[in-house]
């Protein structure tokens, strides 16, 4: 097999939690994490299975408080498949010796491989290949092929396959104290010879689950369903040096499906239906090269075979299939049971590489926001404001899903959660709206789904801003910003920062785009809309005004964070450092010691620095000329070396945001951290949080910083404006892009040359705008400029 692949060697227990996340399968339906299919979830082990979208809420008893909490649920297990010769004991890697393991996961054709060695006495050995696929082609389909060879001896061999719905949400230790039984009516039953079935249904949301299973092998499959589980048997004889296969196959679907009636009956059916292993691997690998062609990156070495690796786990949490879902872009994919399957902003750092490849993925991510509106006018006005607020961690309805209390695991105690006042993400929203318009030219959406939401979210910052007759400005007060260590001033009773300077500039360009909007919307749809939304003649001028003098702190010639962020104490980073080693997760360690991060000029991860990733330096000196304020290139790269020095990158993204930043701002110094945000989860340097899932916002970011970043590509005015950024390590790269129509416009850059292929169509010309010129290309032509020093 050939083609790029993710591979380990050797069995280190110490790593498998991280093995099983990076080794995930997943077609945008449902993903299973790459646990061995002959082990149980343990403290080493764990098999997890998530369907998108499929979460269930439970109340638990925590530190003497009733506190509520949804999930996305870990669904049956359909892996386990497990071996001993008979009369023996269950062969495991923990419980046997071994003398080979091996594991490849092939990106190409999206099949993980493994190999394990079992020494059998002093005579022979049990050899175990699997293959492993989520169909791509069918989402509904899994299925694992198990090749047994016997060496030096003949080998009676006991194979046993389950159904599992015993299983529970234990994947976080740090969520234990929590209810995790999420599913309940567990059956179990024998529908034809070869084939089992299960069925469930979650405890309170009242998906019903149907899963069937098909096994088949060379001699007779047996059954012995236990409770819970649906049990198959086979007896195997092993001749030295002959290979004999067992092929698992399963169908999954829930009543959240569309065009079924029974969960349960539409999995016998589909599971009846799958042809062999061979022919379901050929149309999985036909669909798999399909998307690549759409979709990848061409980078040379190490990098590219990251950012491939990227894409892989990206393309598998967000695929074709996920634009005929109700789902959002859960934060850790579909990977492990941390943030509980939340939806958080990390849209902002995917949509962006989704609009330029697969637009109807990014169009029905946007609409699972749309469908939520009227829960987040509701948020609005249970504080008393208008217009609409979208949660920080959002799942199945679109109520506000963060925590009440979160469990620091260093000093164990349960602490307030407060990141629910990060009502930036709305504005994360209405910047996606804009620029899935920017990318696709999808006027529909923009003056209808999409004017809807921006009308809305802008209406809401209106309504959160006051003025200040001293300031002589307008002021948010009560709020969190992107960094989560600052959620209120030392001292304070109550939570919430004034100010912050991400929050306040981001609000500006809401409320400017949406005036913007209704502008340009044609007179009957911009009368429907703003009589369906209420809205009063006199809001759009304040609007205005407020878009135009919004407050910014500054201090010592650099943007504040937030108001009075100046007045803050100055950390000891060499001695902390020194102490701890790691201090990524400060707030931790200063609570255990009884002190608290709010009293110091330390961040978490990007914040300020956050705009340089969102706007492009003209536009974000726009936005603050808008304002009434200067930002000149001075104050911009002091405001960089501030934050730089006090940031402990306690966040996946803040290594991406910086490397993206720094690559225009101070470049010598971009690498390392590029380098951070490509090694983040396939090193684990959050130390332990990938074996939970892996981050996919900053997986994505990374494929962003080479389509966008460096490019210094916008979809801008109806053209592709481009900026590159000369990164010696990254200087030579290339991709595929589909903009407004045009599919497959190729775009390769390498020594200052940019070359830009748009294939032949009866569109219109692209406009290529560099700083210096306008290039219209021509379908059909291949332009080559020579790129400015």
């Amino acid at each position: 097999m050939t083609g790029p692949t993710w591979e380990y060697d050797g069995y280190r227990p110490e790593e498998e939690r991280l093995r099983e996340s990076l080794c995930t399968l997943g077609n945008g339906y449902f993903a299973t994490r790459g646990a061995l299919p002959e082990c149980t979830a343990d403290d080493v082990h764990y098999p997890g299975t998530y369907a998108a979208g499929c979460y269930n809420r439970l109340t638990s008893e925590v530190a003497g408080r009733r506190v509520e909490n949804e999930d996305m649920v870990n669904l049956p297990n359909w892996l386990p498949l497990r071996f001993r010769p008979v009369g023996g004991d269950w062969l495991t890697p923990d419980a046997a010796p071994i003398t080979e393991h091996h594991q490849m996961l092939h990106l190409d054709p999206g099949l993980l491989e493994r190999r394990t060695r079992y020494p059998l006495g002093t005579d022979g050995t049990l050899l175990v290949r699997q293959l492993r696929l989520v169909h791509l082609a069918d989402p509904h389909l899994a299925a694992l092929r198990t090749e047994f060879t016997a060496e030096g001896r003949t080998v009676d061999l006991d194979v046993e396959a389950a159904l599992d719905g015993s299983v529970t949400n234990s994947g976080v230790a740090r969520y234990r104290d929590l209810d995790g039984r999420h599913l309940t009516h567990v059956q179990v039953g024998t529908t034809a010879p070869g084939t089992v079935w299960l069925r469930c249904r979650t405890r309170t949301s009242d998906i019903s689950l149907g899963l069937a299973g098909r096994l088949t092998a060379e001699a007779p499959v047996t059954h012995a369903n236990e409770a819970h589980r649906a049990v198959q048997h086979v007896q195997l004889v092993l001749p030295p040096g002959r290979t004999v296969t067992v092929d698992k196959t399963i169908a999954l679907h829930t009543s959240r499906d569309p065009a079924i009636s029974d969960p349960l009956r539409a999995a016998v059916d589909r599971v009846r239906a799958a042809p062999g292993f061979d022919e379901l691997l050929d149309a999985h690998a036909s669909a798999w090269e399909q998307l690549w062609r759409r979709t990848a990156l061409d980078v040379p070495g190490e990098a590219g075979s990251i950012l491939r690796l990227h894409l892989f786990h990206l393309l598998q949490t967000l695929s074709p299939h996920t634009a005929d879902l109700d789902v959002g872009v859960p934060a850790r994919g579909l990977h492990g049971e941390s943030y509980r399957g939340h939806v958080f902003w990390d849209e902002l750092f995917v949509l962006p590489y989704l609009n330029l490849h697969l637009p109807e993925v990014s169009h029905a991510l946007l609409r699972y926001r749309h469908r939520r509106l009227d829960a987040a006018c509701h948020a609005a006005r249970e504080l008393g404001r208008r217009g609409a607020l979208y949660p920080w961690q959002s799942g199945s309805d679109g109520r506000e899903e963060t925590q009440q209390l979160h469990l620091n695991p260093r000093s164990g105690r349960w602490l307030p959660d407060h990141s629910r006042l990060q009502h930036h993400v709305g504005s994360a929203v209405a910047y996606n709206v804009w620029q899935y318009w920017e990318a696709t030219g999808d006027t529909d959406f923009l003056h209808g789904e999409g004017a809807e939401m921006l009308l809305h979210i802008a209406r809401f910052w209106a309504d959160s801003a006051d003025y200040d007759d001293h300031l002589g400005r307008y002021r948010i007060q009560g709020v969190v910003g992107p960094d989560e260590y600052h959620d209120a001033y030392p001292g304070a009773t109550r939570p919430g920062l004034d100010d912050n300077a991400y929050t306040n500039v981001t609000a500006a360009w809401v409320l400017t785009r949406t005036l913007e909007l209704l502008r340009a919307l044609p007179e009957p749809r911009r009368r429907e809309l703003t009589d369906s939304a209420g809205l009063e003649s006199d809001e759009p001028a304040r609007w205005e005004e407020i878009s135009r003098t919004l407050h910014i702190p500054f201090h010592d010639g650099v943007i504040s964070q937030f108001a009075g962020y100046g007045d803050l104490a100055e950390l000891d980073w060499d001695g902390y450092r020194k102490r701890y080693g790691d201090i990524r997760r400060l707030d931790r360690i200063l609570e255990a010691d009884g002190d608290t991060v709010n009293r110091y000029k330390a961040s978490k991860q990007a914040d300020v620095l956050m705009l340089g990733f969102l706007f492009a330096p003209p536009e974000l000196r726009g936005i603050f000329d808008r304002l009434g304020y200067r930002l000149d290139e001075r104050t911009w790269t002091a405001t960089v070396d501030h934050y730089l020095h006090r940031t402990s990158h306690g966040s996946t993204l803040s290594g991406l945001v910086h490397g993206w930043i720094l690559a225009r701002a101070r470049r010598a110094d971009a690498w390392v951290f590029v380098q951070e945000a490509l090694r983040g989860d396939i090193a684990d340097l959050q130390g332990g949080t990938t074996g939970e899932g892996i981050h996919l916002g900053a997986m994505a970011g990374t494929l962003d910083l080479v389509q966008r970043g460096l490019t210094g590509l916008e979809t801008r005015g109806g053209a592709l404006c481009l900026d590159p950024v000369p990164l010696p390590e990254l200087s030579s790269y290339g991709f595929s892009l589909r903009y407004h129509g045009h599919w497959g416009v190729q775009l390769r850059l390498r020594s200052g040359l940019l070359e830009i292929a748009v294939p032949s169509s009866g569109r219109s010309p692209i406009d290529i705008r560099l700083r210096d010129r306008v290039v219209p290309v021509r379908p059909g032509e291949t332009a080559r400029l020579v790129l400015p020093d």
